[in-house]
């Protein structure tokens, strides 16, 4: 495969994954939001919360910038619909059917119309304004049209490197989101003593990656910091656990094969193994945030370590 469609499609899989995690990052902090209006809570803890989808996509400058005041309608237009920010979900679904279009001929039909569709639904969002959907179907749409795709390009499209290249740039976006989101919330732990909103900020954690269900599955017990640490992280049987991102990161790259492919396979593989070999006691000792630091470096040094191996014009 020529290293430009590897690079369209890879970067098409995964801001339509940046898409999707936006909009749940979003739920989440709407969510967190309602709450602190309702229990009538410190300013200051609103502003926390609300400053966590900046935090995570170091978008603070340019917020402030374009908008006078950090609140929930203001986050919600800025990282819905505003397409000076390159993170918000409108630009993530540009570039995506930017990427779409330029390798039509490595997508079956139904992936792109899938993508197509959600582009131009997108567009008429953004003339109406969220506000004529509401934030809850606004977010569940976003969602839907994931789904969608993901549908598609499993039911239709060759097991080829086209699926592979998509598949390695979806996981890759997911663990990096994943690692970052749980980060922040165990930040936001740490510096809020209320056991109340410490419950349903863990409550809204486990909604935001899909994983309510899962965890009373898993754990015949309370919430707790712990268990959804070893949740997101060791947990393999969780589709967004780090673990199971890494561990299809893996199987992709080995499709994909070629000798030129052994910087990034190693470093997956090394990684892979840390992953299940190390046990949540070890994580909690060097410290939550220290370890999901270093992680998101050894993701980014797999991200780099693939874009010169597969994606530069050789």
């Amino acid at each position: 495969m020529l290293s430009r469609t590897a690079s369209e499609l890879y970067w098409m899989a995964r801001y339509l994954e940046r898409a999707e995690n936006i909009a749940r990052l979003l739920d989440v902090t709407n969510k967190l939001s309602m709450m602190s209006i309702s229990d009538h809570t410190q300013l200051n803890d609103d502003q926390n919360d609300l400053m966590v989808p900046l935090t995570l996509t170091g978008t603070q400058t340019l917020f402030s910038e374009h908008y006078s005041q950090l609140t929930m309608g203001n986050l919600l237009n800025f990282f819905a619909l505003d397409n000076v920010n390159h993170s918000s979900i409108f630009s993530c679904m540009q570039m995506a059917w930017n990427n779409a279009h330029a390798v039509r001929g490595s997508l079956s039909s139904e992936v792109w119309e899938s993508i197509n569709a959600s582009w131009i639904e997108m567009k008429s969002i953004r003339r109406q304004g969220v506000a004529s959907l509401g934030a809850d179907a606004f977010f569940d749409w976003v969602k839907e049209r994931s789904h969608l795709f993901r549908g598609a390009m499993f039911g239709t499209l060759l097991r080829s490197d086209a699926l592979n290249f998509i598949r390695l740039g979806t996981m890759l976006e997911r663990a990096d989101s994943t690692a970052r989101l749980l980060d922040v919330t165990h930040q936001l732990l740490d510096a809020d003593e209320d056991p109340v909103r410490e419950y349903y900020r863990m409550d809204t954690l486990l909604r935001a990656v899909s994983a309510r269900e899962a965890f009373h599955t898993l754990y015949k017990q309370q919430i707790s910091r712990e268990t959804i640490s070893e949740l997101l992280i060791l947990r393999g049987e969780l589709p967004r656990s780090l673990l199971a991102c890494v561990e299809i990161m893996a199987e992709q790259l080995e499709l994909i094969g070629g000798t030129s492919g052994n910087l990034p396979r190693r470093r997956v593989h090394t990684l892979h193994a840390e992953l299940r070999f190390t046990t949540l006691d070890e994580i909690m000792a060097e410290g939550l945030t220290e370890w999901l630091t270093q992680f998101l470096d050894k993701t980014s040094a797999i991200a780099e370590s693939i874009h010169q191996t597969y994606l530069e014009a050789q």
